[in-house]
C-alpha cells in the first residue's frame, strides 16, 4: 500500500503546473479562470482559518453553489488535515433542509464552509438548530481571513480519512461513507489508467460537486493528473442539454460523461441545428454509470452525434458507488460497448441465456471489467458463488472499498460478508469476465415466481404513448392479503395528449406491459412531471415512491388502481390522518 496520501499529490502538482489552469467555471456567458498556483493560495488560507478554529482531524461541511470555491474549500480541509463532508445547498425549507440538517449532525461537523452571499443565512441556520459552536465561513475569493503564509503541511495518512460522501437516502437516516487517503488514490489511480488520463488532459462537466462522479470524476481526477477541469452548473445542462456538448467542443474535453438519463436527455432535446454546430470528434471518454446503462441509449446516441464526430467506442460504460470510492468496472479502452441479447423469461428466472424463437429479447449492456478489485456474483441468501451466466448479488473486495459508514457499526456490518466482501445490494451477471448489472436486490418485483427488473418496467411503459416518453417513471411492489401487487407511477406531459385522454394512456400502458411481462398491469399512477423523487445522481427513488404512494401523498392525474390496492392506500392514508389529527 502507497505510504503517499491525496494531499502530497495535489501538492506536487500545484507545484508542477502553478501557471497553468486547474480550473475553469462557465456561468452564462462568462468563464472563470483558476490557475494551479492561485488554487493552492486559496486552499492554504481555508486551511490555515480551519486549523485555528481546532478543526484539524473533524469534519467540515462543503455548501457551495455551483463555481471554484468548492474545490478551494475541498482541497483547504485537506490542507487543514480536516475532514470535508461535500453536501447540496438546501433550496427549500423541506427536505432540503431536513436533509443537509441530518448530515451536519451525523458528521458532528465543526465548521460549514459557503459562498458569503449564503453565510448570512446559514449562520441563522446553524443558531437555529442550536449550533451556535459551529463556525461558519463564506470561502469565495482572495478574501482576508487568514494568511496563506502561516501554513503547515498537515500530518496525514494514507489511512486517515479524506472525506465523507454522503450517500442518497432518508433524511433522517443520512450515511457517510468514510474516504481514506489510500482509498482516493487507488481509484484515482485506476481510473487514470483506464482512461489515460495525464497532465494534457481537460476534464470536467456538469453534475454537481457533492456526487461522486462529479468529485472524484470531473474534478479531482483532472487535478490529480495535472490537467484541467471544465465545470458548469447542472441547471444550465437540466435546461439546455447543448450547453454540454458546446462546452466539449469549445474546451476540447476528453472526458466528461453523466447518468444514462444525461445521453437519453441530449438524444430528445438537442437540435439538428445545435447539432450541425458541434465538433465531438476530440471526445475520448464519455463514461455512464450512476444508474442502469441501457444499450439503446448507447445506440441512439452514438447515430444521433455520429455527424458531429462521436464514436461509439468513446463511450465508457462503468460500475461503482460511493462505497467503492467510485469505480470497480471500466470498458476497455478504444473498444465499442458490449452488448448482450438475451431471453427475457430466462433472466427472470436468474439466468443469462440466448434468446430461442417466440420469446421475449432483453438486450443488456456491459458495464466493464474490474481492474483494481475483486468482484464475485452470489447467492445474495447464501453468499456462495453463482456459476457463470447467473444472476446474483455482486460482491467487491479491494483498496478503493472504504471501511464503512461514519460513526454507524451497525451499517458497515450489515454491508460486509464475514471475510470482508461488500454486499452492494446490485444484482448482476458475470459473462466472461464481463459484468452486467440487472437491477438492485431490494427493488426487484417477484411475480409468480419470477424476478421482474423495475427500469425493465419503466422503459416499457415510456414507450406506450408520446407523452410519457420525456417524464420519469417508478415501478414497484405493494403487498395485500391476496398478494403482490405491481404499481406504476409516471409522469405525463397531459398538454401532449390528444383530448386530454389520459385514460387512454393509462390503457396504453396496462396493454404495454401486459405484451412484454406477461403480467397483469392493474395499477397505474399518471403524475405531474416533477412528481417522481430522484437521487442527486438521477436514480429513481422507487422505496420513496412505494411509501408515498401507499401514504396516498402522491396528487395524480389518473389512476386505475385495483380495489386491494386502492385499500391498502386508504388504510395507510386513514393511519397517517390518525396520527397528526389531536386525540
Amino acid at each position: 500500500m502507497s505510504s503517499r496520501t491525496f494531499t502530497e499529490v495535489i501538492l506536487e502538482n500545484m507545484a508542477a503546473h502553478a501557471a497553468k489552469d486547474a480550473l475553469i467555471h462557465l456561468q452564462d456567458d462568462t468563464a472563470e479562470h483558476v490557475t494551479y498556483a492561485a488554487l493552492d493560495t486559496r486552499a492554504r488560507r481555508i486551511a490555515v482559518w480551519l486549523r485555528a478554529r481546532g478543526a484539524v482531524g473533524r469534519q467540515v461541511l462543503l455548501l457551495h453553489p455551483s463555481g471554484t470555491a468548492f474545490t478551494a474549500a475541498f482541497l483547504g480541509c485537506l490542507y487543514a488535515g480536516a475532514v470535508a463532508v461535500p453536501a447540496p445547498v438546501p433550496t427549500d425549507q423541506g427536505r432540503g433542509l431536513a436533509r443537509v440538517t441530518g448530515i451536519l449532525r451525523d458528521a458532528e461537523a465543526v465548521a460549514v464552509l459557503t459562498s458569503p452571499e449564503l453565510a448570512p443565512a446559514l449562520e441563522a441556520w446553524l443558531a437555529a438548530e442550536n449550533m451556535p459552536h459551529v463556525h461558519c465561513l463564506g470561502t469565495d475569493g482572495e478574501g482576508d481571513f487568514a494568511d496563506p503564509a502561516d501554513w503547515r503541511p498537515p500530518a496525514t495518512g494514507p489511512g486517515d480519512l479524506a472525506f465523507l460522501q454522503y450517500t442518497s437516502g432518508s433524511t433522517s437516516d443520512p450515511k457517510g461513507v468514510m474516504v481514506t487517503h489510500a482509498n482516493l488514490l487507488a481509484n484515482e489511480a485506476a481510473i487514470q489508467a483506464w482512461t489515460g488520463t495525464g497532465p494534457d488532459t481537460v476534464g470536467g462537466g456538469w453534475l454537481p460537486h457533492y456526487h461522486d462522479l462529479g468529485l472524484i470524476g470531473h474534478i479531482l481526477q483532472p487535478l490529480y493528473a495535472g490537467g484541467t477541469a471544465v465545470l458548469m452548473p447542472p441547471t444550465a445542462f437540466l435546461k439546455r442539454p447543448h450547453r454540454w456538448l458546446k462546452m466539449i467542443d469549445d474546451y476540447r474535453l476528453s472526458g466528461s460523461g453523466g447518468p444514462n438519463f444525461a445521453f437519453d436527455l441530449c438524444v430528445r432535446r438537442v437540435t439538428d441545428e445545435q447539432l450541425a454546430t458541434l465538433d465531438l470528434s476530440g471526445w475520448r471518454v464519455a463514461p455512464n454509470g450512476a444508474e442502469p446503462v441501457r444499450a439503446d441509449t448507447l445506440q441512439a446516441f452514438a447515430d444521433r452525434f455520429a455527424p458531429a464526430g462521436f464514436r461509439p467506442e468513446t463511450f465508457f460504460p462503468c460500475y461503482g458507488m460511493a462505497e467503492t470510492t467510485l469505480l470497480v468496472t471500466g470498458c476497455r479502452p478504444k473498444a465499442p460497448p458490449v452488448t448482450r441479447q438475451v431471453d427475457a423469461t430466462a433472466l427472470e428466472l436468474g439466468e443469462l441465456a440466448p434468446p430461442v424463437e417466440g420469446s421475449s429479447v432483453r438486450t443488456l449492456a456491459g458495464s466493464g471489467t474490474v481492474r483494481d478489485c475483486e468482484i464475485r456474483v452470489t447467492d445474495p441468501a447464501t453468499g456462495a458463488d453463482r456459476p457463470p451466466g447467473a444472476v446474483g448479488e455482486i460482491w467487491v473486495r479491494g483498496p478503493s472499498v472504504t471501511p464503512g459508514y461514519f460513526r454507524n457499526p451497525r451499517a458497515t456490518a450489515e454491508s460486509r460478508s464475514p471475510d470482508g466482501w461488500l454486499r452492494t445490494g446490485d444484482l448482476g451477471v458475470l459473462d466472461g469476465g464481463e459484468l452486467f448489472v440487472t437491477g438492485r436486490l431490494k427493488e426487484v418485483i417477484i411475480l409468480a415466481g419470477r424476478n421482474v427488473y423495475p427500469h425493465d418496467v419503466e422503459r416499457t411503459v415510456q414507450s406506450a404513448d408520446r407523452s410519457l416518453a420525456a417524464g420519469t417513471g417508478a415501478a414497484f411492489a405493494v403487498q395485500s392479503a391476496a398478494g403482490e401487487h405491481l404499481v406504476v407511477v409516471q409522469e405525463v406531459r397531459a398538454a401532449a395528449v390528444p383530448d386530454g385522454d389520459l385514460r387512454a394512456v393509462a390503457t396504453a400502458v396496462q396493454l404495454q406491459i401486459g405484451r412484454q411481462f406477461s403480467v397483469a398491469a392493474g395499477n397505474v399512477v399518471l403524475v405531474r412531471p416533477g412528481t417522481v423523487r430522484r437521487t442527486t445522481s438521477g436514480k429513481v427513488q422507487r422505496t420513496l415512491m412505494r411509501r408515498l404512494f401507499l401514504e396516498g401523498a402522491l396528487v395524480p392525474l389518473y389512476e386505475v388502481l385495483e380495489p386491494a390496492v386502492r385499500e391498502l392506500v386508504s388504510d395507510a392514508a386513514d393511519r397517517a390522518l390518525a396520527r397528526v389529527s389531536p386525540a
